[in-house]
C-alpha cells in the first residue's frame, strides 16, 4: 500500500493522448498525491458514510461537521459507477488513529471513525459526513494544511490523491499541494448546504480519472 502513484492498464502513449484528449475538452485529470504513512493498518468495523458517528455509540465526533459531494468522472464527462473509495483523514485536532501517529499528545477522539469505504452509484456520485481535519506539524518543521487521503480504485485505474479545502491559510506553503498538478485538481469547493442537512457546511469535489 505504500505506493503513492496512478496504475493504469494502458500503455504510456495511450496515456498521453487521453490527457491531451481531457485538456482539449476541459477535463483535467486530478493530481496524484502520496500516499503518506497514515493509511489504516487496521480497518474499523464500522466504515460506513458518516464518519461523525460510530455504530452502535451515542457519542458525536468532536469538530466541524461537514459534507462532501462529489462525482467520479473519465476524462470524456462519463460518470464511473461502482469505483471503490477509500477515505482517511486526521480528527479535528489533528491526530490519526494509527500506530504511526501514537507519539503525537493530542488525544484521539473515540466517537470519530476516522475511515471509511465507499462506491460511487450509476452516476458516479458519492457522498460522506466527517468532520473537518485540523492542520498538524510534521518533521523538519513542516505543517500540513487540513485534507483528507483518497485512494480510487476501478477496473482500469487506480488513484491515490489528497482532497483539500479552499481559502486555507496553509494550502500555499503545504509542500504536497504545491507538487499538484494542476492544482486546482485537487481543491473542493464549498457549494449550497444540503436540504437534510442545512447548518453544516458542504463542498463539493469532482474527481477525474484518465480511463474510468
Amino acid at each position: 500500500m505504500e505506493i503513492s502513484r496512478r496504475h493504469l492498464v494502458v500503455g504510456a502513449t495511450a496515456l498521453v493522448g487521453a490527457a491531451v484528449t481531457a485538456r482539449a475538452q476541459g477535463l483535467v485529470p486530478t493530481s496524484g498525491q502520496e500516499l503518506g504513512p497514515f493509511y489504516p493498518v487496521l480497518h474499523p468495523s464500522d466504515s460506513d458514510a458518516d464518519l461523525t458517528r460510530l455504530r452502535g455509540a451515542s457519542g458525536i465526533a468532536k469538530g466541524e461537521p461537514i459534507n462532501v459531494v462529489g462525482r467520479i468522472l473519465d476524462v470524456r464527462g462519463n460518470p464511473v459507477g461502482g469505483a471503490r473509495i477509500e477515505l482517511w483523514q486526521a480528527n479535528a485536532a489533528g491526530r490519526y488513529d494509527h500506530p504511526g501517529d501514537a507519539a503525537n499528545t493530542i488525544p484521539l477522539d473515540p466517537n470519530f471513525q476516522g475511515f471509511a469505504r465507499l462506491m460511487s452509484d450509476r452516476d458516479g456520485q458519492f457522498r460522506f459526513r466527517t468532520v473537518k481535519p485540523a492542520a498538524y506539524a510534521i518533521p523538519g518543521g513542516r505543517v500540513r494544511t487540513p485534507h483528507i487521503h483518497f485512494d480510487i480504485m476501478t477496473r482500469a485505474e487506480r488513484l491515490t490523491t489528497q482532497m483539500y479545502f479552499p481559502g486555507e491559510p496553509l494550502n500555499d506553503s503545504d509542500f504536497l499541494l504545491r507538487n499538484a498538478e494542476p492544482r486546482e485538481s485537487v481543491i473542493s469547493h464549498s457549494i449550497a448546504a444540503l436540504s437534510g442537512d442545512p447548518g453544516t457546511a458542504t463542498f463539493g469535489w469532482d474527481i477525474v480519472l484518465i480511463n474510468g
